[in-house]
């Protein structure tokens, strides 16, 4: 029998390396939780062989009871490899960190390497992950008389789950913890969530211009999730472009940016923030893009690509994911990236200081922008930043009101109506139908 050192397996010459066994098994229970390890056996893996006694076990024992915790009990027995004598140590354990000689180690292929303080405090956040879940957590202030029935009605159908009372609804969804509700039941179906959650809320904006300089309009919206996830949505689709095409004798509405794409980033952003953060969800939409910011970075040692190129998830609100789940919100198997990324295959995702920032492009601006350039150079005038900004905002919307374009712009109405006498003069845009009703039409020579 050839054995070969691994993650799980260790071998050491004789119990005059203990000292070192010890640090191994250590290493290997931070990393496996289950391992074995052998005295008498060289590091190629051909057996020596090793004096074995009823003491040269309880040494073994006693050594490892003395240097490793917490304390692991692990099987050691004298075996026979290539007729020589040798010592096998089975050990298992699920409580890490373990510390050999008040130290933690790690194992990497076949070799203990001690472990950094943030590689530690990550081992330990991992292994109390579940305890420290802010979605299990009770909500101590909020009481059944809080709930609203209506919401949890409306959830229930949604799930094809039948109701009878609050009580039994939120017992049978394990909203309920010896008797009191979770966060997660306070922050979905409480009448006025925002009295527990102060940060169960969304903040919205538009920008005139591709930075936040020039505010057009903000809002804010406090509430259940399911209804801030439906509000982030409408002020998405009221802010952004809408186009159309005609399937058969049907307009079909189609927005700049994909509805499925960006209610996917809405949905991931309240389902995986870290809620622990007092700062709420943020919408943000520029000339040029929108921006969706959801505090708390990605979970779980995700990186940006590793959400790109691989199907996978880790979820920070396990029982908000699975309430979301439930009623076809997200998918198991962490398919919401895929899904973005087929739909809007430029987003962009990135981490800025505490947050998580999902962007689409606004296809308006780019396309609005090529365009209105060409105009310029066919007409042979070169055009103020005023004008262009005027032309890409009619190319995008033909009905735009000289107030919007002021507003847009950034300039006052008397300057807008300068612009447009000058662009109608040189031939840029012309009017369609009356002043009230009518339409803006950019000229393509």
């Amino acid at each position: 029998m050839k054995l070969i050192e691994s993650e799980t397996l260790e071998l050491k010459k004789s119990t005059s390396e203990i000292k070192e066994a010890i640090i191994s098994i250590a290493a290997i229970l931070n990393k496996h939780q289950h391992g074995e390890l052998f005295f008498g056996i060289k590091s190629n893996g051909a057996a020596a062989g090793q004096n074995v006694t009823e003491k040269t076990t309880r040494d073994i024992s006693k050594a490892i009871a003395d240097h490793i915790e917490p304390k692991i009990y692990p099987h050691i027995k004298r075996i026979e490899i290539d007729g020589k004598a040798c010592i096998k140590v089975l050990f298992k354990g699920n409580d890490i960190p373990y510390f050999a000689y008040g130290r933690a180690y790690i194992r990497v292929a076949d070799e203990d390497r001690q472990l950094s303080a943030k590689e530690l405090e990550a081992l330990i956040l991992k292994k109390n992950k579940d305890k420290m879940r802010w979605d299990t957590e009770t909500c101590k202030e909020a009481k059944i008389t809080d709930m609203s029935a209506k919401k949890i009605k409306s959830f229930l159908k949604g799930s094809g789950l039948k109701y009878d009372t609050v009580r039994n609804a939120l017992e049978k969804l394990k909203l309920l913890s010896d008797g009191k509700l979770l966060n997660t039941a306070a922050i979905l179906f409480s009448k006025k969530p925002q009295i527990f959650f102060p940060n169960a809320r969304l903040r919205c904006a538009v920008f005139g211009t591709t930075d936040t300089s020039f505010t057009i309009d903000m809002q804010d919206f406090e509430g259940d999730l399911f209804f801030l996830i439906k509000k982030a949505e409408e002020y998405i689709l009221k802010n952004i472009h809408i186009g159309m095409k005609l399937e058969g004798l049907r307009r079909i509405d189609v927005p700049e940016i994909d509805k499925a794409a960006f209610r996917e980033a809405i949905i991931n952003a309240f389902c995986h923030r870290d809620y622990r953060e007092f700062d709420s969800v943020n919408i943000a939409v520029f000339k040029d893009r929108v921006e969706i910011r959801s505090p708390g970075l990605l979970y779980g040692g995700l990186t940006i690509e590793t959400i790109r190129t691989k199907m996978v998830s880790e979820r920070r609100n396990e029982l908000l994911a699975d309430m979301f789940h439930r009623v076809h919100f997200i998918e198991k198997w962490g398919r919401g990236i895929k899904l973005i990324l087929s739909k809007e295959p430029d987003t962009g995702f990135s981490e800025v200081g505490t947050k998580f920032i999902t962007t689409f492009k606004r296809k308006s601006y780019y396309e609005g922008k090529k365009v209105g350039e060409k105009v310029g150079e066919k007409v042979g005038e070169k055009l103020t930043s005023n004008r262009q900004k005027i032309i890409n905002f009619i190319l995008q919307n033909k009905n735009i009101s000289a107030k919007e374009l002021s507003e847009f712009v950034g300039i006052s109405p008397r300057k807008v109506e300068e612009n447009i006498s000058w662009l109608k003069e040189k031939g840029f845009i012309k009017r369609i139908g009356p002043a009230r009703g009518g339409s803006w039409e950019v000229v393509r020579k």
